[in-house]
């Protein structure tokens, strides 16, 4: 089906939601609360345990007797209480990733407790527009009585959304944002649950508007949503003319390898390397795969490699999520490192798994 469209509905037994654009899955959101206590995107008072001088960074005690680690140590001392926001997802023994700069995200808006002043979207153009949205904000702020560090960013989707609604929505992130920085004191505590999925597709997918909400039981199935996750759950995939690649995820490492098929040209091998660069950032998204990224492309002269760069940093640029593209190693691997912002899907699939059969 051609356009955009937010399916919701369930997965494993639990709470899900997709992106469909021209009837291929795009996103994928789903409930992780069975899989951690503090999903990405959750708030929480944590209170400094140990400063770590040679990682440049501090462990956290956080709710739920989890650890948590924080890269900004500067002013910071053992037993002090802060207010993080859930970054990422821990890797196997280690400590939940956080941050200070706590965002509080709606469908029009997000409040940004540090970061003051009011900022439109670079995508809203229209001078009358900006100015309209500058003023909600600003009044929001002040209705919400913000501290000077407190702003405030319009997202795209509040343009041509009604003033009324605008406002609102920018007073109770404002009056959130107040309520829940001002409460730093007392022991590690979750003060802001991340969003579950139907909620959080609300947000993320407003923009641009989608074509169709499905939420109607069995939308999953016939929109084909699970059939698409059940094959991401296989580390092989196919390439358009017969080509295919694997990945696999390591305890060390994420390896993707690109294989030609039968056909064994340079031309072909270009071509399978170029549609996997493509479709490699919607790959480790529905995955949920991050970290160290190792692609064994097929084999290529080396003028051809710009050519190849230039399809993975156009792929990368439009995803979005934090990424490194290292480079080319002296063995002719590809190297790259991508921020860990989601669990992995097959770890979710085989927890689901396990607690089916406990059930």
């Amino acid at each position: 089906m051609k356009g955009r469209q937010v399916i919701l509905g369930h997965l494993w037994g639990r709470e899900a939601a997709a992106l469909m654009v021209d009837g291929r899955i795009e996103d994928l959101l789903l409930d992780l609360t069975a899989l951690t206590p503090l999903p990405p995107g959750a708030i929480c008072r944590a209170v400094v345990d140990r400063l770590v001088k040679g990682q440049g960074g501090v462990f956290l005690r956080l709710p739920e007797g989890e650890r948590g680690f924080l890269r900004e140590a500067r002013g910071l001392s053992e037993g002090a209480s802060l207010i993080v926001q859930v970054s990422g997802v821990a890797e196997d023994g280690k400590a939940i990733p956080v941050t200070q700069r706590v965002l509080f995200r709606g469908q029009t808006g997000i409040a940004t407790p540090g970061a003051p002043g009011v900022n439109v979207s670079r995508r809203i153009r229209d001078e009358g527009s900006r100015e309209r949205l500058i003023a909600l904000g600003t009044e929001a702020l002040a209705t919400a009585g913000a501290p000077d560090d407190l702003g405030l960013v319009i997202r795209t989707a509040a343009e041509h959304d009604e003033d009324g609604l605008v406002r609102d929505e920018l007073i109770s992130l404002a009056e959130m944002a107040v309520q829940v920085m001002g409460d730093r004191a007392g022991r590690p505590e979750l003060l802001v649950d991340a969003e579950m999925p139907w909620r959080a597709a609300w947000i993320d997918w407003a923009d641009p508007a989608p074509d169709d909400i499905d939420e109607t039981p069995g939308a999953f199935d016939s929109h084909g949503v699970t059939d698409a996750v059940e094959a991401l759950l296989d580390p092989e995939f196919a390439l358009p003319d017969g080509g295919f690649a694997v990945i696999e995820p390591t305890r060390a490492m994420v390896a993707v390898d690109v294989n030609t098929g039968r056909d064994t040209s340079a031309a072909a091998a270009l071509k399978a390397n170029i549609t996997l660069a493509r479709d490699l950032p919607r790959q480790l998204r529905l995955r949920g795969l991050g970290g160290q990224v190792v692609v064994d492309f097929a084999p290529i002269p080396k003028r051809d490699r710009g050519t190849l760069d230039q399809a993975l940093r156009a792929a990368f640029r439009a995803d979005g999520t934090e990424t490194t593209l290292v480079g080319w190693t002296a063995m002719g691997l590809y190297e790259l490192s991508r921020k860990r912002d989601r669990a992995p899907l097959g770890a979710i699939a085989r927890l689901a798994a396990s607690l089916e059969e406990d059930a």
